[in-house]
């Protein structure tokens, strides 16, 4: 019963929209190592004797943890002021204090619910002591930064639970949005077998039983060097992420010892729930070119009940997973001649072209205007934009008559071109502009995962040129946007404001106002009935701030598909500018004729080679980047979730089946056909030899929102016998109505774009 229950799990956690086991576009496993089945159950428990290099980095850790120490020891005890939340202030000394001891003191069950801590704004280890004066915070798993660190000190018990069993050299070990994971590289180019996964788990509570305490050691770059001198992956990340002369952090619990920034929970024992979920190969770094690496997948809770609860939530996830619906439902489907590519067969192209069309009413009603750019660029056009230099790793670039070239992988550049393509007048502002081009992204192969992350995609992407005076109102005429176009799914959504970075361009002057007027526009969301907003401080692009737009679906999952970008660079970088009330553009000669090469550079800053100043009655648009839906193929696979398949019947690709009782009304069938599909209704018909048990059966596992069933007093009557989809009331024998009232009736449903599969 319990390898039934296990294998249960496994099957529904495979369901998940994470990183998939098998994808052909996913390095394969060695075929040598996968010969013998039952591989894993052969291997004794753990490797005996323990890898040399433990021993190796635990005699370095604790010769660099004594000299650690006797630093500490020598550090002033000064009185420190802890101020907590609620604005108490707990006295106490620097070097001595810590947060753990601070919340014992208010409470035992508060210090037990506690996973980490936050001083001045800082995560900080529950038992590493405090050095100054600060604000204090106490986060519980149900804190978000709180649950990432259990699940990364998770990570750490099952990196360790892998090298007691493989003898394995460990490469990253991050916690993800469900759990953790860690890659590793087995010795022999050795494979995790499904028979490991059971040891593991195994292993990891031994771990939990000792109740390892974690330790953090500040180390020199050198000493790193040498601590790690046999990982391979480790002097990577050491070499690549640590400056000479400077010191990063290290972590022990028990045998292992990683690098690691922290902070993590004070001892394995607070996990009170852990299971190895899945495994799958992984390159590493992510990318196809470097060597394949075993990845092994878990998750952790600090209560028994909450890993019970998961697991029902997987079940139920698994179920609604987009890749299963699709497939059964023959909406789309992936091949390994493109991968990372979507085919949308007819099914799914329908939902598709619904949302498009949505969008394009919302547009009309809302002055945007549609545009169509070019798929492809000379690089000269990224090399402006900046994404050149910053984004060219991701992009798919190719040579034409010795000119660089890159498929695009956003619109906003191109669309900068639109408004410079000639002269622009305040009048025309606001300048709207939609583009549903197709674009292009250089993913790794093992990050595509079905719809969430694909190569190429199309966005309900738009950008809105504006004056400054003008951004509030735009920003508040996008909000109401997002809750019509939210509201038609049933989606709930959460906003957030991203402030200026450290590293910004522009002015800070620029920054304040582009943030107040933000704030503004959010404020009176809110004072209209609109969800509370929060302030992301420094989260900012560097360009400019942005909102962060996040929506729940039905399985309470956050999901953040549209960002509403304010950005005053592209308009610097691409010179544009429109003529003001108060004047003309002085910069152009009288007859319009001068190259517009030679005004530019007529008109630099000081000569130099920068963007030039908008001339004498001209001024720089503000650019505002906008997305709803984010990537369609994104927002159909969180749908196909969120409604487990059971599509609204506005959007639905299967709105009615049409079953005759007996051949003699087969003519009736299709004139009802005809009429529907005049409707631009979606309307099918089983002509079949199939029984109509048989039919009606198929047509609910179809998912079709109206069966209907016509027989010779249908006929007769110019009616249709109706069974609901979701009211099993009707099933057996549902209600026969008359054609032009169900007519009626489903083009009232599909205008008003119910939720609710009822006429």
């Amino acid at each position: 019963m319990a390898e039934q229950v296990a294998s249960a799990v496994k099957e529904a956690a495979d369901g998940l929209k994470k990183v998939t086991v098998g994808d052909k576009s996913k390095p394969k496993k060695d075929k040598k190592a996968t010969v013998a089945a039952d591989e894993g159950q052969s291997r004794p428990l753990q490797v005996d004797p323990k890898p040399a290099y433990i021993a190796h980095r635990l005699a370095v850790f604790g010769r660099l943890k004594a000299q650690y120490d006797d630093n500490v020891k020598a550090k002033p005890r000064n009185k420190i002021d802890v101020t907590l939340p609620d604005g108490r202030v707990e006295i106490g000394t620097a070097w001595e204090t810590t947060p753990t001891q601070i919340a014992k003191q208010i409470s035992e069950s508060l210090a037990k619910k506690t996973v980490i801590a936050k001083f001045n704004g800082v995560l900080w280890d529950l038992d590493r002591p405090l050095e100054e004066s600060g604000k204090l915070e106490l986060l519980d798993f149900e804190h978000p930064e709180g649950r990432t660190v259990f699940w990364h000190s998770s990570a750490h018990i099952l990196g360790e639970a892998a090298e007691w069993r493989f003898g394995c050299h460990l490469c990253n070990g991050p916690p993800i949005d469900d759990g953790f994971y860690y890659d590793m590289a087995l010795p022999e180019s050795g494979v995790v077998q499904q028979s490991d996964l059971q040891p593991l788990d195994a292993l990891a509570a031994k771990a939990i039983r000792e109740n390892q305490t974690f330790e953090r050691l500040v180390i020199s770059k050198a000493d790193l060097q040498d601590m790690f001198r046999e990982n391979k992956y480790k002097q990577h990340f050491i070499n690549d992420r640590v400056k000479d002369g400077e010191s990063t952090t290290v972590y022990r619990c028990g045998d292992l010892i990683d690098l690691c920034r922290g902070p993590h929970v004070p001892s394995t024992g607070r996990i009170k729930a852990f299971q190895i979920m899945k495994n799958s190969a992984s390159y590493f770094l992510g990318n196809s070119a470097n060597e394949s690496l075993q990845r092994v997948y878990g998750v952790s809770f600090p209560d028994k009940k909450q890993m019970v609860a998961h697991k029902k939530y997987l079940e139920e996830a698994a179920k609604r997973d987009h890749r299963k619906i699709g497939r059964e439902q023959e909406l789309f489907f992936f091949h390994e001649m493109s991968p990372g590519s979507c085919f949308f067969l007819p099914h799914g192209t329908r939902i598709y072209n619904t949302l498009q069309s949505f969008l394009r009413d919302e547009y009309w009603k809302r002055g945007y205007e549609e545009v169509m750019t070019p798929n492809m660029y000379n690089s000269q056009l990224w090399e402006t934009s900046g994404h050149w230099q910053h984004y060219k790793d991701n992009m798919f670039t190719f040579k034409v008559e010795k000119e660089q070239f890159g498929l695009k992988p956003m619109n906003c550049p191109g669309h900068c071109l639109l408004f410079k393509h000639r002269e622009r007048s305040y009048k025309e502002l606001p300048w709207r502009v939609a583009d549903f081009g197709v674009l292009h992204r250089n993913e790794f192969s093992g990050a595509l995962t079905g719809l969430t992350r694909v190569r190429r995609f199309q966005q309900d992407d738009t950008h809105i040129f504006c004056t400054n005076d003008q951004i509030t109102q735009e920003i508040e005429g996008l909000f109401d946007f997002l809750r019509t176009v939210y509201g038609a799914f049933g989606f709930s959504f959460k906003l957030k404001l991203s402030t200026r970075p450290e590293k910004f361009l522009g002015e800070i002057k620029t920054w304040d106002l582009a943030e107040s007027k933000l704030k503004d526009a959010l404020d009176s969301f809110t004072a209209q009935g609109g969800s509370q907003w929060e302030e992301n401080p420094g989260d900012g692009a560097f360009y400019g701030p942005k909102i962060d737009i996040t929506i729940s679906d039905a399985l309470r999952r956050d999901h953040q598909c549209a960002t509403i970008q304010l950005d005053f660079q592209l308009p610097q970088k691409f010179e544009l500018e429109y003529m003001t009330s108060e004047g003309t553009n002085k910069a152009k000669a009288a007859d319009g004729s001068q190259p517009e090469g030679q005004v530019a550079e007529a008109k630099r800053e000081g000569g130099g080679s920068g963007p030039r100043e908008p001339p004498p009655g001209c001024a720089r648009p503000v650019m505002i980047h906008r997305a709803i839906y984010g990537s369609f193929e994104r927002f159909i696979a969180i749908l196909t979730e969120h409604f487990a398949g059971k599509w609204p019947f506005w959007l639905s690709p299967r709105q009615i089946l049409i079953i005759p009782v007996t051949v003699s009304v087969n003519e009736y069938v299709l004139e009802v056909q005809k009429v529907f599909r005049e409707q631009m209704m979606h309307v099918d018909v089983d002509l079949s030899g199939n029984t109509m048990a048989k039919k009606i059966r198929t047509g609910q596992l179809q998912g079709y929102n109206f069966i209907f069933v016509v027989g010779p007093e249908e006929r007769d009557k110019r009616a249709v016998n109706i069974r609901n989809r979701d009211d099993q009331s009707t099933q057996s024998k549902g209600e026969v109505v008359p054609l032009d009232v169900v007519k009626e009736k489903l083009d009232a449903l599909r205008k008003e774009k119910r939720l609710e599969n009822a006429m």
